[in-house]
């Protein structure tokens, strides 16, 4: 059986051939810092190879599911810069594609950033009707380029995609069902069960077949991954490197509003 016990920030969990990950940093709202990313740029595929499992559960301990980018390690990239991120973004996003199980993400509570990206790329979202969605990372002077900009459109068109990364707000889980960019909205104590539901589902069903089609469904998405991921992380470096992404950081911690400058 695979040991998940080195990873500090995931909780991994089995119910027969089901592998739960947990995000866990609940006192931060599961915010992703950079012990987080790391330890996401090698789960997935773990999760990939493990024999022991044929579906996987993304999820979020207390509160939220995750609520993006952790302000600190925002700071910490400003100065030392965001190469090593970047890479660890495209590996997050190309692992999730390229897991030929299926992966559900359970949504606990909102999903915001790099979390709603992540959601994004799995196969099956089911949310609490409290639950919002949503990638703020122009409040924060950032382009939405760790993932956001190639999944959105193909959820939702390019019209609401743009509508939604340009103003980066947060989308109640009922309204993101109804526009098609989740599965499922359901009441809280309903969500655990409807999911274990699902995914006692899928791994009573036939495992090529489920492989093989997701893996048909998932080419046309790795091959724009391919295409993409590169050129939306630069241009996500180089808004790293603004002006506004500092005063964005600098207002987070002073309680306060930005005021951006477009530089």
């Amino acid at each position: 059986m695979n040991d998940f016990s080195n990873y500090e920030t995931i909780l991994t969990e089995r119910r027969g051939r089901i592998l739960t990950l947990t995000l866990n940093r609940p006192d931060k709202l599961n915010a992703v810092d950079e012990k987080m990313h790391g330890e996401l740029a090698t789960i997935f595929a773990a999760a990939a190879d493990d024999p022991h499992s044929d579906v996987i559960v993304l999820t979020g301990a207390g509160r939220a599911f995750s609520a993006g980018g952790d302000i600190v390690w925002m700071q910490k990239m400003i100065d030392e810069g965001f190469d090593q991120t970047a890479r660890e973004a495209k590996r997050i996003v190309l692992d999730l594609l390229d897991c030929d199980k299926p992966v559900i993400a359970k949504l606990n509570g909102h999903a915001a950033g790099f979390g709603a990206t992540m959601a994004l790329f799995c196969d099956v979202i089911f949310a609490a009707d409290h639950a919002k969605i949503g990638d703020p990372h122009v409040a924060v002077g950032l382009t939405a380029g760790d993932g956001g900009a190639l999944i959105w459109p193909q959820l939702v068109g390019y019209a609401r995609a743009k509508q939604y990364l340009f103003t980066g707000d947060m989308i109640p889980a009922p309204e993101a069902t109804r526009i098609g960019l989740i599965n499922h909205a359901l009441p809280a104590a309903e969500l655990d069960a409807a999911v274990d539901a699902f995914a006692d589902r899928l791994a009573a069903g036939a495992q090529v077949a489920i492989r093989t089609t997701k893996r048909a469904i998932n080419a046309p998405l790795k091959q724009a991954a391919a295409q993409m991921m590169d050129t939306c992380l630069a241009l996500e470096a180089l808004s790293n490197a603004s002006a506004d992404h500092q005063e964005a950081v600098n207002a987070f911690r002073d309680g306060r509003a930005p005021a951006f400058t477009g530089r």
